[in-house]
């Protein structure tokens, strides 16, 4: 699927096992308070209590509201001293969806999944996206939020060349190959603080 975009659109700094590079925990943010104060607030707003989640590229901060109860929240990420620290979660697991991007959860299993500040380091984003298209309920949504910082050895050339608006419609390509539909590009960015955009689309 890679082949439907340019050359070297998915090529990476840092080519050597993303293993490696996520054996050890960091536990710091990737926007800064203000910022994860409107994720969380649109998070609140747009997912229903009692839904079931997801928080895909996962870490030991999900960003859900904490006044909010839903039925299911789970987790997959690279590191489990992080998916062990990280209170929001009921389950998890480890896995590098760039070598596995199938997802080891049932058709339908959620009712949204979530992208947070993380989506830039996939090299097979559709596949990715067709997994999660095939775990959402119908009408269920996924949601990738993204900024401006990155870890720059293992994010694609694609994130690190392509404004703003480019890496969203990037992203909105990613979902609209997967099948997901109603897709759109929101600026959700505070007055001051970390840039921050969401791009969303729904399962059929």
């Amino acid at each position: 699927m890679n082949s439907d975009f340019p050359e070297h659109f998915f090529q990476r700094q840092d080519e050597s096992p993303d293993q490696n590079f996520y054996s050890q925990p960091r536990f710091v943010t990737h926007i800064d308070d203000t910022t994860i104060r409107h994720l969380t607030a649109f998070y609140h707003d747009q997912i229903a209590p009692e839904s079931r989640v997801l928080d895909l590229m996962s870490s030991w901060i999900s960003h859900l509201p904490d006044e909010v109860d839903y039925s299911q929240v789970s987790g997959l990420g690279m590191n489990i001293a992080e998916l062990e620290a990280n209170p929001r979660l009921n389950d998890f697991c480890v896995q590098d969806l760039n070598i596995t991007p199938t997802l080891p959860f049932a058709d339908q299993s959620f009712d949204a999944i979530l992208i947070a500040v993380s989506i830039q380091y996939l090299v097979k984003p559709v596949e990715v996206m067709t997994e999660i298209n095939r775990c959402l309920t119908p009408g269920g949504q996924c949601i990738v939020a993204m900024s401006h910082r990155l870890f720059p050895t293992k994010a694609i050339h694609a994130f690190q060349v392509l404004t703003p608006s480019d890496r969203c419609q990037v992203v909105a390509t990613y979902m609209e190959k997967s099948g997901l539909i109603g897709v759109e590009a929101l600026d959700h960015s505070p007055t001051t603080g970390d840039p921050l955009w969401i791009v969303r689309g729904y399962c059929d």
